[in-house]
């Protein structure tokens, strides 16, 4: 945990920024695998990890703004627990070390909520991704499962919060890219023919735990990288394949890194893979160089999508301009997905909260397709942690349907397209913090160029 004064002026800024009303905050429980006792992993909700810092299983919490009271419900452990768990501080001395005073048994946030709505009082949730969510909103407030109505002055002040972060959260976030860049050169020093996906999957997650680091999502070590998120790793990798791996580490307190890189099976890249690979590079390094305050991310979006095309036609595979292919659409037949997002304690910050809010301050989205799975398209500000990942793919199933449909001929050369449908796909990833006057890589390099990644391989 940070100290119990960053959370204490969080609640505080958060209390000023709604107003009045009650905030609810829904802490997570243990989920079983396949019976109650054997749970997968635990992990804190993140909003509550936020303002409250406590990463405990059975914990809630209530911000009472009109009659300012800062409560957290939850129980102690009996003995039955302790036998299992072994000791651990109390309640009252888990919560003071968030700056919480106020503690009651779990059972009685129930009356709480309840007298708080008899007496008018606006009750303030936010959005719910677990199903224990759905149920203590119902019991709780009588809110059907599917109906809930979260209050978005509660998203809004959590996301104006989250986005911006504090010198001792990129100081956080450095650790898991750290990490996370360990990760990534010791897949490089272990991906060769004749082992399995599996295999490079263990060594990421080994690094990681190294570090008493968790995974900050499943690891993606796959030779089948046209698939954008493959969490298959059963292939045998053979002569002539590229591992594409999307791996990340999360620090102890929650704070995520996140970075892909994209290896050859042999010793060096063909010369067609190598063709494209340098073409995505190129892409990666426009969208760095564009990074800074001020510039709104779909442009640098675009700008990454438009070297790819240029480089495309220089191929074959693209014809017409390369910026009106962009604006059309073309594009997406090699870059389907989006060019990065914000990230800090979820690898996908806040992504439960709302897109549309979080990476774009509330504007709607595009619905084209590729350019609506950008998650992020706002105008940049200081204090961004974003990732930047362009890629190129080669989906058959993608080339077939828009083949079929004689989609976007002016600007695809379909025959060449044919001739790769066995390429796959490839990306690079890195973690940046947009500072006062540009962008800051967070972490440690990890090889980026051709060259560099068959140096680091061999």
């Amino acid at each position: 945990m940070f100290s119990k004064d960053t959370y204490i002026a969080r609640r505080a800024k958060l209390k000023q920024t709604i107003g009045s009303g009650l905030l609810l905050f829904l802490g997570n429980d243990e989920s079983g695998m396949n019976y109650a006792d054997n749970t997968y992993h635990f992990r804190q909700d993140s909003t509550f990890l936020y303002f409250f810092g406590l990463p405990y299983a059975g914990l809630s919490a209530i911000i009472d703004i009109d009659n300012d009271r800062e409560i957290i419900f939850g129980d102690e452990l009996t003995i039955d627990a302790i036998v299992w768990m072994g000791i651990q501080p109390t309640l009252k001395e888990k919560s003071e070390a968030a700056g919480i005073k106020e503690v009651r048994p779990f059972k009685e946030i129930e009356a709480y909520l309840k007298n708080a709505q008899q007496k008018g009082q606006q009750i303030h949730y936010l959005p719910t991704y677990r199903a224990e969510h759905q149920l203590k909103l119902f019991a709780w407030l009588g809110v059907m499962p599917g109906a809930e109505q979260p209050s978005v002055p509660f998203i809004l002040g959590v996301v104006n919060q989250r986005n911006y972060k504090s010198a001792e959260e990129i100081a956080e976030i450095e650790k898991a890219c750290v990490v996370t860049a360990d990760m990534h050169l010791a897949a490089m020093r272990t991906v060769r023919p004749g082992i399995r996906e599996s295999d490079v999957a263990a060594v990421v997650a080994e690094t990681a735990y190294k570090h008493n680091y968790e995974l900050s999502f499943p690891t993606i070590a796959t030779v089948n990288g046209q698939t954008l998120h493959n969490h298959d790793h059963s292939h045998l990798i053979k002569p002539g394949d590229m591992l594409l791996l999307d791996a990340g580490a999360e620090t102890e307190m929650g704070y995520a890194g996140d970075m892909s890189s994209t290896i050859p099976a042999d010793k060096k890249f063909s010369q067609r893979q190598r063709d494209v690979y340098d073409i995505q590079v190129a892409a990666h390094e426009a969208a760095v160089a564009a990074l800074r305050p001020g510039i709104k991310f779909v442009d640098v979006y675009e700008k990454s999508c438009a070297v790819i095309m240029e480089g495309m036609k220089s191929l074959g595979f693209a014809k017409g301009d390369p910026m009106e292919a962009v604006k059309a659409g073309a594009h997406a037949m090699f870059m389907p997905c989006g060019l990065g997002h914000m990230m800090g304690l979820d690898v996908h910050d806040m992504e439960n909260l709302g897109e549309v809010y979080v990476g774009y301050n509330g504007q709607p989205k595009s619905t084209q397709f590729g350019r609506k799975s950008l998650r992020l398209g706002r105008e940049l500000e200081p204090g961004f942690v974003l990732t930047i990942e362009p890629g190129i793919y080669f989906i058959p199933e993608l080339i077939d349907l828009w083949r079929s449909e004689n989609k976007f001929t002016e600007f695809l050369n379909y025959d060449k397209l044919e001739t790769y449908k066995d390429f796959s796909g490839i990306r690079n990833e890195e973690d940046y913090l947009i500072t006062e006057n540009g962008a800051r890589l967070l972490g440690k390099k990890i090889p980026l160029h051709a060259e560099d990644v068959e140096k680091e391989h061999c």
